[in-house]
């Protein structure tokens, strides 16, 4: 794999100390090999689907742990050119596909879905319905009126955010102990989309924060009373120097190095403004047209509504995009190593960020 490991540790090798220093505050990093025998009946598989025998006998792996919030991948770009299960589909399958469900429910939301009850919050391109199976009290659906959910735009978006933002105002009014939200988007069935229809999800908690993003407040907060230093602002700087971040405006993009999966991208937004709209929407975008990015979840972690005891003020809003993999691959993307114990990555960050900062 050097691709990614000559890139990254050509960087890390040009830290000043004190910026070695911050880095190893937030990650550690080990570079290892891994060699096996080939037989030599395997030599045409082998260079048909990896290039070259030599390529698959020795390979370099490079393992880096966010020691922070322990998240954690394992580099290794030949795992982009194993042989998946297809499922026969191609691109022109998945639009015939979408274009086949087109007149669903979804469609005409305000007769073929259920209102929340506090009503439905309608934007220029989208409204609001209630989930028929929640996961949680407060759980709704962003219709939006597009039906093919790979069509983004920047007033899209914005309209997408500036109707969550409203559903969350009605939904605590409705009950002030509910004020931790949540906007979730599943794009078609590899990210666990259920219905092919164009939509986003909300949710509004109450208790607490969901357990992950508890985990990530709680874990930051602990780093900035150790270091005296935000810990996002530090996470962007070490990317940044990694060049592997880029501002724009008072909206912050890294392509992350301890993805959950392929091509992660986090953002770091200041509130749920056009600011950051643009950016998700020109990134989605970037995403689908340069990268081959036909599935994705998003999230997007919010402040409460109202004070509470806990600490927030070292929060910024965060923003987390991954691409799902091939819609035609039968073969699922995550496993066990994902699941329960460190994420394996076939792409190499710096290709995704070359063609997002373009």
């Amino acid at each position: 794999m050097s691709g990614f490991k000559d890139q990254f540790f050509k960087k890390l090798n040009s830290f000043s100390k004190v910026e070695k220093e911050l880095f190893d505050k937030v990650y550690s990093c080990w570079e290892t090999k891994g060699e096996l025998v080939v037989p030599i009946e395997m030599d045409s598989w082998v260079e048909t689907t990896f290039g070259s025998v030599a390529h698959v006998q020795k390979q370099d792996f490079i393992r880096i742990t966010n020691t922070v919030t322990y998240e954690g991948a394992i580099f290794n770009e030949l795992r982009t050119m194993r042989p998946l299960v297809e499922s026969g589909y191609n691109f022109n399958d998945v639009m015939d596909q979408i274009k086949s469900t087109d007149g669903d429910p979804f469609m005409h939301p305000e007769k073929g879905t259920p209102a929340d009850v506090f009503g439905r919050v309608k934007g220029k391109y989208c409204i609001t319905a209630s989930n028929v199976a929640k996961y949680d009290g407060f759980h709704g659906l962003i219709i939006f009126d597009e039906h093919n959910p790979l069509l983004f735009s920047r007033k899209r978006v914005r309209d997408y955010f500036a109707v969550a933002h409203e559903w969350f105002m009605k939904a605590n009014k409705h009950n002030k102990f509910a004020i931790y939200p949540l906007f979730t988007w599943n794009c078609l069935w590899k990210a666990g989309a259920s219905v092919i229809h164009g939509h986003a999800q909300v949710v509004l908690t109450e208790g607490q924060a969901y357990a992950k993003v508890e985990d990530l407040r709680v874990s930051a907060h602990k780093y900035q009373e150790r270091n005296r230093s935000n810990y996002f602002d530090d996470v962007y700087s070490i990317h940044e120097k990694l060049g592997l971040a880029q501002k724009i405006g008072d909206v912050r993009l890294l392509v992350n190095i301890t993805p959950i999966k392929e091509k992660e991208i986090m953002i770091f937004g200041t509130s749920l403004n056009k600011a950051l709209a643009d950016v998700v929407s020109d990134t989605l975008n970037t995403m689908k047209e340069r990268l081959g990015v036909s599935s994705f979840n998003l999230s997007i972690v919010l402040p409460p509504l109202s004070k509470t005891l806990e600490v927030w003020e070292h929060m910024p809003i965060v923003v987390r995009i991954v691409d799902r993999g091939s819609l035609s691959a039968k073969t699922a993307d995550i496993g066990s190593m994902e699941l329960y114990a460190q994420s394996v990555i076939g792409s190499n960050p710096y290709l995704v960020f070359d063609s997002i900062k373009r």
